[in-house]
C-alpha cells in the first residue's frame, strides 16, 4: 500500500511510502484486533518515515555518485597514461626511423646528430669523441633498451635502477608470497 505524503518543511516536495499490506488473517492466522494492527495511526508517524525513506534516497545518491567520481579519476588517469605511451611510441619509432650504418644492438649508447640538409642519423661517437671536429648539430644520446624502446642520456640511470629491481624480483620468485586476497600487512612501515 502506498502512501503520498508531504515532507516538513518543505510543503512542496512529496514523497512516495510503501507500508505492509493489510490482512486480517496473516498466515491463517485471525488476529485479535484488527483495528490495532490495521489503523494507519498518528500522521506523523507517516511524515516520520516519509523523512527516513528521503533520507535514504539521499544517502543511496550520495553513495552513487563518490563511486562514480572514484571511477570518473580512473578513467582519468588512464586516459593520461594511453597518451603517455602513445607520445613514447612516436618517440621510439621517429628514431627507429633515424638513418644509421651500423647494427644497432640493445644495451648501447647511441648518440643523434643531424646534417644542415635535415637528416638525422645515428653515430656511436660521442660528441667528446669528435671533439672540436663534430661535423654536424648534436641532438642527444640515447640508450636502446632491450625491449627497443630508447632511453634518454639523463633518465638512463634511473630506468637502469628500475629494470635491476625488476631483475631482482624475477630472479626471487620464491620472495613473492601467494595470496588471493589484498594484502596490507607493513604497508605503514
Amino acid at each position: 500500500m502506498d502512501k503520498i505524503v508531504s515532507l516538513p518543511y518543505q510543503p512542496d516536495k512529496t514523497t512516495k511510502v510503501t507500508l505492509v499490506e493489510c490482512s486480517s488473517n496473516p498466515n491463517g492466522l485471525e488476529l485479535v484486533s484488527t483495528y490495532q494492527t490495521n489503523r494507519v495511526g498518528d500522521p506523523m508517524d507517516l511524515v516520520a518515515l516519509a523523512t527516513q525513506v528521503q533520507k535514504g534516497d539521499d544517502f543511496v545518491r550520495a553513495n552513487a555518485c563518490n563511486r562514480l567520481t572514484v571511477i570518473a579519476d580512473q578513467i582519468r588517469y588512464l586516459q593520461e597514461q594511453a597518451r603517455k605511451v602513445l607520445e613514447d611510441a612516436k618517440k621510439d619509432a621517429d628514431l627507429h626511423h633515424a638513418a644509421c650504418n651500423v647494427v644497432k644492438k640493445p644495451g648501447n649508447m647511441y648518440y643523434l646528430y643531424e646534417r644542415p640538409s635535415g637528416q638525422k642519423y645515428f653515430s656511436i661517437l660521442s660528441p667528446q669523441e669528435w671533439g672540436s671536429s663534430c661535423p654536424h648539430k648534436h641532438c642527444g644520446a640515447f640508450k636502446l633498451q632491450y625491449d627497443m624502446s630508447w632511453t634518454p642520456i639523463d633518465q638512463v640511470e634511473k630506468k637502469d635502477a628500475e629494470l635491476a629491481i625488476m631483475d631482482k624480483l624475477l630472479s626471487q620468485q620464491t620472495a613473492l608470497p601467494s595470496c588471493s586476497e589484498p594484502n596490507f600487512e607493513n604497508i605503514s612501515k
